[in-house]
């Protein structure tokens, strides 16, 4: 007679949530699946599907041998990522990033997990600390938890609640941009994921232009905070537009709006001073985001001072930009090091309330979460991911390698990484130092995927 197994409760069907389940019923584990959309809307969300992507529609580098977020990619398609899967059917052009319809995107995701026969779905708010019941539990809500989970966590942990802004980029109608003025190119004519090298459009502008820009963006009138979030800190990885402004004149050019590895094709003689790129946003390239404009500016400013932007002059928007309040755990104190909460350990978290930052670390997090509980409900080994992984990297940030004191969101990099060796030369031997460079970063990247790939199959690792 077959033992059944008892069901894991995975609270939010977000990317973090989303991933866990996935992971968890390819263990063998049935899941109820809890999300609060459509019966509890938030501020941020504009659908009822799962994994629905809020901010920007792209999952950044894919390059798995340069880039730590690209290794990271790899890692989870090799750990049968349901993420990396939709991706892939729902990916748009967008250079050497990995960018997606986000439509396509949640409705795969959506159709995998509804469809399946380990999977519940329940529809509906948690309301406070999951039942007592619930021995193990995956918390995902995200940054966007409920006021009534969020409080119950803040009570349980004892800990200050931490909180930070997150900023939404506006999305332009393809068809009133005005093309005499931009072009097509991505930067350094890069090709990526379904890409040509040409995935994005480019606005150029003249110094006078830019600087009567930067002049309206500072002066523009702002949307207010509610009383509880006017001490709450941005992001860094995320400022507003604006903000960025306020911090100098030039701070723009050396960030979103940098003119470097691009030629105006109406112009090539005439070098920009500074240039706004848009990306793709859907699979049927109607629908344009502007890269690194979330902003906190009030609707009615938006459309006056992006309409400031060569070739944006007659922009329509399909959605202006916007603000959210995001959460996060102080996880260095709070969690151990499979993700558990020290003082109960029945709940799990999962995803970018746990401190990490970025779609695909959140994912990255959920996968781990849903491992680590499916090992726990079936009395198996708990199989940790490399250290020198990207995956091992950002759960040893979490999980008690950061400073508690000091802790902030983070994106994958390479700094969380255990010094790598240098690469022997061409004769064989190993330079003094460490390594640098293009080399340095393949070292990383190739240690990683070779200890990955020991770690997802034991068995053929001990083969050989």
């Amino acid at each position: 007679m077959t033992q059944t197994v008892k069901p894991v409760h995975v609270i939010g069907a977000g990317m973090a949530g989303s991933e866990a389940a996935w992971a968890l019923v390819h263990a063998g584990v049935p899941v109820v699946l809890h999300e609060m959309r459509p019966v509890v809307q938030t501020d941020a969300h504009q659908t009822d599907g799962f994994a629905e992507l809020v901010c920007s529609n792209s999952f950044r580098s894919d390059d798995a041998e340069q880039n730590a977020v690209g290794l990271l990619h790899e890692e989870m398609r090799r750990a049968g990522s349901l993420t990396m899967a939709a991706a892939e059917v729902a990916k748009v052009p967008a250079g050497g990033a990995l960018a997606v319809d986000r439509d396509n995107f949640s409705a795969f995701v959506t159709e995998k997990l509804t469809n399946h026969p380990l999977v519940t779905i329940e529809r509906g708010e948690v309301a406070g600390l999951p039942p007592a019941d619930w021995d193990n539990v995956i918390i995902a809500t995200g940054p966007l938890t409920s006021a009534a989970l969020g409080e119950a966590i803040a009570s349980l942990t004892g800990a200050e609640e931490l909180a930070f802004f997150d900023a939404i980029a506006p999305i332009v109608y393809r068809d009133s941009i005005d093309m005499s003025v931009c072009w097509f190119q991505s930067r350094y004519d890069k090709v990526g994921p379904g890409g040509t090298g040409k995935d994005y459009i480019n606005c150029p502008m003249t110094r006078e232009q830019y600087e009567a820009f930067i002049r309206e963006l500072i002066e523009s009138e702002k949307g207010d905070f509610k009383e509880w979030e006017k001490n709450t800190p941005y992001f860094e990885g995320c400022l507003p537009i604006e903000v960025m402004a306020e911090r100098g004149i030039e701070t723009l050019r050396f960030g979103p709006m940098k003119p470097v590895g691009l030629t105006n094709e109406h112009d090539p003689q005439v070098k920009p001073y500074a240039i706004i790129q848009l990306r793709q946003d859907n699979a049927l390239g109607t629908l344009y985001n502007m890269v690194g404009f979330q902003t906190k500016m009030k609707h009615s400013e938006q459309t006056r001072v992006f309409r400031m932007i060569p070739g944006l002059e007659g922009a329509e928007f399909a959605r202006l930009g916007g603000l959210h309040r995001n959460t996060f755990l102080n996880s260095p104190k709070l969690l151990d090091s499979v993700m558990r909460l020290k003082n109960q350990p029945r709940l799990r978290f999962a995803g970018q309330v746990t401190g990490v930052e970025g779609y695909v670390e959140s994912a990255a997090m959920g996968l781990l979460a849903g491992r680590f509980a499916a090992a726990e409900r079936l009395g198996t080994a708990q199989s940790m991911p490399p250290r020198n992984s990207a995956l091992g990297a950002l759960l040893a940030h979490i999980t008690g390698e950061a400073n508690a004191e000091t802790f902030q969101p983070m994106n994958v990099n390479f700094g969380l990484f255990p010094e790598v060796e240098t690469p022997l030369d061409a004769d064989g031997k190993r330079p003094r130092g460490k390594a640098k460079g293009p080399a340095r970063k393949r070292a990383y990247t190739s240690r990683a995927l070779r200890e990955v790939d020991a770690w997802l199959n034991p068995r053929a690792d001990a083969a050989e």
